[in-house]
């Protein structure tokens, strides 16, 4: 039960991410026009923080309390989102600027990378990843209150 929980938690946090992220494509589309701005990694400036819940989020939200819960439980439980699709917003932009920086030293076709530079590709985009799950995991518990 408290895996499935903690499962349902990091699910909600994947949830608010999505949501802002649509916000966040649209800001930034209409802020850049139609043509993206060279040098940029296609997030925009900043993250967009949205709370509200759409029907997936509330379906998960209940999924991880089942109790009414008070005006300081829920302004606790946004703080933690606030926080979550902030950092994951960084986590995104660390792995565009890590996969451009490596296509630009050793070219975009994977094909033709040697096998020391696979490896090493695919170390940086594995440490990224597992940096990622840690942050994720802790973000649900911290959700969870524990």
């Amino acid at each position: 039960m408290v895996a499935a929980r903690l499962q349902a938690a990091v699910d909600f946090l994947r949830e608010a991410v999505y949501r802002s992220r649509a916000t966040q494509a649209l800001e930034t589309f209409l802020a850049q026009g139609a043509a993206p701005k060279l040098g940029q990694c296609g997030l925009g400036e900043r993250a967009a923080v949205v709370l509200d819940l759409d029907a997936r989020g509330r379906e998960l939200f209940e999924r991880v309390w089942s109790a009414e819960l008070g005006d300081d439980e829920l302004a606790r439980i946004r703080g933690v989102m606030r926080r979550w699709v902030e950092t994951q917003d960084a986590l995104d932009r660390d792995r565009n600027h890590f996969l451009k920086a490596f296509r630009r030293a050793h070219g975009f076709e994977r094909a033709r990378y040697t096998p020391e530079q696979t490896t090493e590709f695919e170390r940086g985009l594995a440490d990224l990843a597992r940096i990622e799950d840690e942050r994720q995991r802790a973000a649900a518990s911290e959700l969870l209150g524990s």
